[in-house]
């Protein structure tokens, strides 16, 4: 079964900060380094970037390229507090979040249910999310695998997605430049093009022993890129305080028996991943209701059991409260933190 991979990348995210700060700088090339001119660019906006200035590159050069280049200097403080916004939404989606940087981050959203699990639905609605709850805007790639999702990415730049599906051709992937692939850098692409590969066409000719013995173990990569494969897992290293199963309707529910039956729907998918947490300790039972003006509401009970009425019951509650249109439905349970000697009642209800 195919993996379902969003990449992450927040648009030119430290000097699209300080535009957030400073709206006044968005008319203006903005560099993010020291003001004296020291040292080298964190990055750029996309004014700057029409006058050549790049990320990484030495501020010397960069004023060389654009005289009237406006130089802030970095807050990281505020950059650290907005990523954290951020990968808060995107754990909202996914427990399989591995953040590359403060601004990028790959997402497994195989196992998602929000729009019936449409990757590329999740990634919209990320991205809408990231933009309303910080002001900034990203943008999202999605595919199969790392290497596609990243490439994705980069192919609808700002502010939009890019889907490649599994029964992407052939000849897509072979036209795609080697410099796309994370690790091929100025100095390997020219050592590549020496070699006549300059795109991944160029390299379907090799076996796998050949590009091990020309490039070492990078070699295998190169020999699966160009065949569309990269087995790499999104790697998360978080510990794991809740476990919930939201579902985003395409269109807003009213209906009380049809939300609860959606309830149930959540409680089957939600029973089914909990029997993988075994080893936790369960604290609290929740409801989440999203409305249809996007206002949220949560309500917890202490936990006493797992079944359909528990969580039937408290969705009742709340929802008699503002009976109107739902937009989201979720349900899910807190866990203890760990050394607590507590078990989860076992069997699990059967699913």
């Amino acid at each position: 079964m195919f993996r379902k991979i969003i990449h992450i990348d927040m648009d030119y995210f430290y000097a699209q900060v300080e535009e957030l700060k400073d709206p006044s700088l968005k008319k203006l090339p903005v560099g993010i380094g020291s003001p004296d001119g020291r040292g080298v660019l964190c990055t750029s906006n996309y004014e700057a970037r029409k006058y050549g200035v790049k990320s990484a590159m030495p501020t010397k050069i960069a004023l060389g390229k654009c005289p009237h280049l406006k130089l802030v200097k970095p807050c990281f403080e505020d950059y650290k507090n907005i990523s954290a916004k951020v990968f808060e939404i995107f754990y909202e989606y996914t427990d399989l979040v591995e953040g590359i940087s403060l601004d990028e981050a790959y997402l497994d959203v195989s196992e998602c249910t929000e729009f019936d699990n449409s990757a590329f639905m999740i990634a919209r609605d990320i991205r809408q999310r990231v933009l309303k709850e910080t002001g900034l805007t990203c943008s999202a790639g999605i595919s199969f695998n790392k290497f596609f999702a990243k490439f994705a990415c980069e192919h609808n730049k700002p502010n939009g997605q890019f889907l490649i599906p599994p029964n992407v051709s052939s000849e897509f992937i072979h036209n795609i430049d080697v410099d796309k692939i994370s690790g091929v850098g100025k100095v390997f692409k020219e050592t590549l093009a020496n070699d006549n590969i300059y795109k991944l066409k160029d390299l379907i000719c090799f076996e796998r022993y050949e590009l091990q013995e020309r490039y070492g173990k990078f070699g295998t990569k190169l020999y699966d890129y160009a065949r569309g494969v990269d087995l790499r897992e999104v790697s998360a290293h978080r510990v794991r305080k809740s476990l919930s199963v939201e579902n985003t309707f395409f269109e807003d529910i009213s209906s009380h028996d049809e939300l609860s039956d959606k309830i149930h729907d959540l409680h089957d998918e939600f029973l089914r991943r909990l029997d993988k947490h075994k080893d936790k300790v369960v604290s609290t039972i929740f409801v989440k209701i999203k409305y249809h003006d996007f206002l949220s509401t949560t309500i917890e009970r202490q936990f006493k059991d797992l079944s359909l009425e528990s969580f039937t019951e408290i969705f009742i509650e709340r929802f008699t409260q503002r009976v109107e249109a739902v937009r989201l439905l979720g349900v899910g349970v807190k866990f203890k933190s760990a050394g607590s000697t507590l078990q989860l009642p076992l069997p699990f209800y059967e699913v």
